[in-house]
């Protein structure tokens, strides 16, 4: 009986809260229209999914603290949905996004409203879809304005600049992915990078079209950076000039100056440009990082060009930066290392001293069989990843509906807090025992308000490691300590960093090393966490948590709206 008045008051309350947005006027609304439109890259033209057709997609502006409705029309011919990366979404995982993990996709001719509450965040965020790898195309950028009469914590600059990074595929994104999923081995390497949808000069039949930013000699500009690459971390630098860092992933750092950054899929920067060089064009570019020897990877550099305005004869071609070389993990590592919060009077942070759940988490490349040793993968297997040996596996209906409405089935609870079993997860030679994983859909329970640390720990398993860029939905979390090595539970916490780490919402786990992270699990809902290179996340490095509603009704899960897809 209980069950049966529990649906019946949540379709109620989600019918109150959807007059609301109809009739009220306080919500901000938006339109996204997603449907294919031709564009020409490479001396080529091809049809890609867009939205309102645009490439990247429109950019949302929001005040800190807004609630804003998002209308989604699917006027493509394959299922979609939509996430608000970074958006914490407090007790809204509904409008959150991650296919089968908090919703079912929107259908081809379907719509969906979805409701973005935003919160504590503020700087530069992104959206994304987060089905398949069509965010190869749906994508754009969230600028997250101070709420009056509070400014940024930096003298304001003469302009803002989205820069997204991307990357181009010759082949329509769907063909690749139905291609990488078939063979069993690594998807095709990208043709090209972009900024903000342009190659740029080094491109064959791209010169044209190269993004270019137009500045004043002795102005600051903010430059809001975002990596919506599908596959790969990038080196990002601009010729001649250094800058500051002043943000990542919507929360401010104490100012950190610099020639380079390098930036995970799924992670912004908010950096300080200062046209304070000769007049004349610059190069600003990004080009690939990757630590794997026996990679293919994309060793094309993207371009987009600094103008200065007034008489001048400019270099030609435009001068280039030194980026660093494509595997220096150094040179990552120490970049990352770098970073802090800033930490101040009016921006205070809340680092979890108490921990109350302790995880120890082995990211790792695995193998399955294939038939009649068919595939692509090492020695004719299939390839797969995990998280503490379990490679998670999408269900027909998704987690968030199945714990709401309690569907028995679904998921399981007993995604473990250690690995289990301990080995020398670095080690250069690994048994081939190792590389067997379990597909599973196994979710962690969390306790309302309860401290969670997590070591995230990369291996060495099938020869396959790499960088990891971790996310973590409904929540940014504190970066204390980052390594490489096999993690030591004696030593490395004594150099934790508890005054002022940085606040994120994505962190490149380094390779053959470990990552720390702290946060306190106070936003009730099914949140979905995993690798952000796509073909990683697609393979099943990736797990739920699910964090119990409190006492409070302000710490309890929202109904659901009227108009969740089906599945």
């Amino acid at each position: 009986m209980w069950f049966i008045i529990k649906i019946f008051c949540s379709y109620v309350l989600g019918f109150l809260l959807f007059a609301s947005v109809l009739h009220g006027r306080a919500f901000v609304r938006y339109k996204f229209i997603l449907e294919e439109a031709p564009y020409t890259r490479l001396c080529s033209t091809k049809n890609i999914l867009t939205v309102n057709g645009q490439f990247p997609g429109p950019t949302l502006y929001v005040t800190k603290g807004d609630t804003i409705i998002v209308d989604v029309f699917n006027k493509g011919r394959y299922n979609v949905t939509i996430h608000w990366h970074g958006v914490k979404m407090p007790r809204n995982p509904w409008a959150d996004g991650p296919e089968y993990v908090t919703q079912c996709p929107i259908q081809p001719g379907a719509k969906f409203r979805q409701k973005v509450i935003f919160s504590t965040e503020e700087g530069t965020l992104w959206w994304h879809a987060h089905s398949d790898w069509t965010r190869a195309t749906v994508h754009g950028a969230i600028i997250v304005y101070p709420k009056p009469p509070t400014g940024y914590p930096f003298p304001k600059p003469h302009a803002e600049v989205p820069v997204i990074i991307g990357e181009w595929w010759k082949e329509g994104i769907t063909e690749l992915y139905d291609a990488f999923l078939q063979s069993g081995g690594d998807p095709s390497v990208s043709d090209a990078y972009t900024i903000n949808g342009q190659p740029g000069d080094l491109y064959p039949c791209s010169k044209p079209e190269t993004f270019k930013l137009m500045v004043d000699y002795g102005r600051t500009y903010l430059l809001r950076i975002i990596n919506a690459a599908v596959q790969d971390m990038v080196f990002f630098s601009i010729a001649g000039h250094s800058f500051t860092v002043v943000g990542t992933d919507a929360s401010y750092t104490k100012p950190l100056t610099t020639h380079y950054i390098t930036i995970s899929p799924g992670q912004t920067f908010d950096v300080l440009l200062k046209a304070n060089q000769p007049p004349n064009h610059y190069y600003m570019a990004a080009r690939v990082y990757s630590a794997v020897s026996d990679l293919l990877i994309d060793n094309t550099t993207t371009t987009a060009v600094i103008q200065y305005n007034g008489n001048y004869t400019p270099s030609s071609p435009p001068l280039l930066p030194s980026l660093p070389y494509y595997n220096d993990t150094s040179a990552s590592v120490n970049f990352t290392a770098s970073l802090r919060s800033l930490a101040d009077e009016e921006h205070q942070i809340h680092v979890p001293l108490n921990i109350t759940t302790r995880m120890f988490i082995t990211i790792s490349i695995n193998t399955f069989p294939c038939p009649n040793d068919s595939c692509a993968g090492p020695n004719r297997t299939r390839l797969a990843a995990s998280l503490n040996n379990i490679s998670f596996e999408q269900q027909s209906v998704d987690v968030l509906e199945a714990y709401y409405y309690r569907r028995n089935g679904v998921f399981g609870s007993k995604f473990p807090n250690f690995p289990p079993l301990l080995f020398n997860f670095t080690g250069e030679y690994l048994p081939l025992f190792l590389e067997a994983t379990r597909r599973r859909t196994e979710v962690k329970i969390l306790e309302y308000n309860s401290t969670v640390e997590i070591v995230f720990q990369g291996t060495n398993v099938a020869a396959g490691a790499s960088d990891h860029p971790m996310h973590l939905h409904g929540f940014s979390f504190y970066v204390i300590g980052t390594g490489l090595g096999n993690f030591d539970k004696d030593k490395d916490p004594l150099g934790y960093n508890l005054i002022d780490p940085p606040l994120q919402n994505t962190i490149a786990v380094p390779i053959n090393g470990w990552s720390t992270i702290r946060f306190t699990a106070d936003n009730p809902g099914v949140w979905f966490m995993h690798c952000h290179l796509d073909r990683h996340m697609s393979w099943g490095m990736d797990t739920v948590f699910i964090v119990k509603d409190g006492e409070a009704p302000k710490a309890q899960l929202l109904p659901p709206p009227l108009d969740m897809p089906p599945c």
